[in-house]
C-alpha cells in the first residue's frame, strides 16, 4: 500500500510570481519545460481537447494561443487555422516554440496582466492553466484580455485547474485509509499538505502545490467571472487525468470519477 501523494502535477510550476519576477521565472524553466510542466494533450484522458479545436477549426480563421509557453497546442492549432498568433511572457519559451518552425504562427511577448494590453484580433482562442495566480484580480485581467482579443461571433476555450477535483482527491484519500483500518483523524496532517493554507485561502481555491499558492476554480465561480467579462458560457466540461497524476501507486479499485481540469468552452 502507498497513500503517497505525487503532488497535483497538472498546473505544477509556476507561481511565485509575487516573489520573484514571472517573466524571469518563465525564462529560466524553459529548457526544461517538457519534464517540469504537465502535458495537458498527453495526458487527457478521454482526448476531448481535439474534439474543440476540430469543432472551431477554419481554414480561413485565426486562432490565438494565449499563453503558449513553448508551442504544445501548435500541432493541433496550426494545421486548424490560416493564421495563429502565439503570445507568451516569456522570451525564452517563445524561443523554443518559434522553432518548431510552423509557418503560419506569428509570435509576440505580452504580460496578459495588463489591463492596457493591446492583442491581435482573432476568431479563436485558446489558454491552457495559465489563470493560476493567487491574485484573482491578475486572472480576471488575462480573462478580459482575451475577450477583447476575440472577434464578434467568435468563441475561446480555457483550461483551468478543479478547486472540486482537489476535493475529490482528499475524499479518496480518506476512503483508501478507512479501507486500510485508518480512521480520518489518524491521517497524518502531511498527507493534505494541499489544504495548508488559511481557511480564508481555501474558500477563495487557494491551494497549496509543492508550497507554492496556486488558483484553483470552483463550477459556480467560473460561471460568475467569466460571465462578468461579458463571455456566453457554451459549456463547462472536463479534461479528466489518471490517478497516478495525483498518488505515486493508487490502488486498482480507484476508478472514476478521476482527477480533472476545467475545460471552458465560452462565446463572444
Amino acid at each position: 500500500m502507498s497513500f503517497k501523494p505525487i503532488g497535483d502535477i497538472r498546473p505544477l510550476i509556476a507561481l511565485n510570481l509575487f516573489i520573484m519576477d514571472e517573466e524571469s521565472h518563465w525564462n529560466k524553466i524553459a529548457h526544461s519545460y517538457e519534464d517540469e510542466i504537465f502535458d495537458v494533450f498527453k495526458s487527457d484522458k478521454y482526448k476531448k481537447l481535439p474534439v474543440y479545436f476540430r469543432k472551431y477549426a477554419r481554414k480561413n480563421h485565426t486562432a490565438i494561443d494565449l499563453g503558449c509557453g513553448i508551442g504544445k497546442a501548435f500541432p493541433y492549432l496550426s494545421p486548424a487555422f490560416k493564421k495563429v498568433f502565439a503570445v507568451d511572457i516569456s522570451d525564452k519559451c517563445l524561443d523554443i516554440a518559434a522553432n518548431k518552425q510552423y509557418k503560419n504562427i506569428e509570435f509576440q511577448k505580452v504580460d496578459l496582466t495588463d489591463p492596457d494590453l493591446k492583442l491581435p484580433e482573432a476568431d479563436f482562442g485558446f489558454c491552457c492553466n495559465v489563470l493560476l495566480l493567487p491574485d484573482l484580480d491578475k486572472n480576471i485581467a488575462m480573462i478580459r484580455n482575451a475577450y477583447k482579443a476575440l472577434k464578434k461571433n467568435s468563441a475561446a476555450v480555457f483550461v483551468m485547474p478543479s478547486l472540486d477535483s482537489i476535493f475529490l482527491y482528499a475524499w479518496r484519500l480518506i476512503e483508501w485509509n478507512k479501507k486500510e483500518g485508518i480512521e480520518p483523524a489518524e491521517i497524518p496532517d502531511s498527507e493534505f499538505s494541499y489544504f495548508s493554507g488559511s481557511k480564508r485561502d481555501l474558500f477563495q481555491g487557494l491551494i497549496k502545490i509543492d508550497g507554492v499558492t496556486t488558483k484553483h476554480y470552483s463550477h459556480s465561480e467560473i460561471e460568475v467571472i467569466f460571465s462578468e467579462a461579458g463571455f456566453n458560457i457554451e459549456k463547462i466540461d472536463k479534461i479528466e487525468y489518471e490517478w497516478t497524476t495525483e498518488f505515486a501507486e493508487p490502488p486498482k479499485w480507484l476508478k472514476e470519477p478521476y482527477p480533472w481540469d476545467w475545460l471552458v468552452e465560452v462565446s463572444k
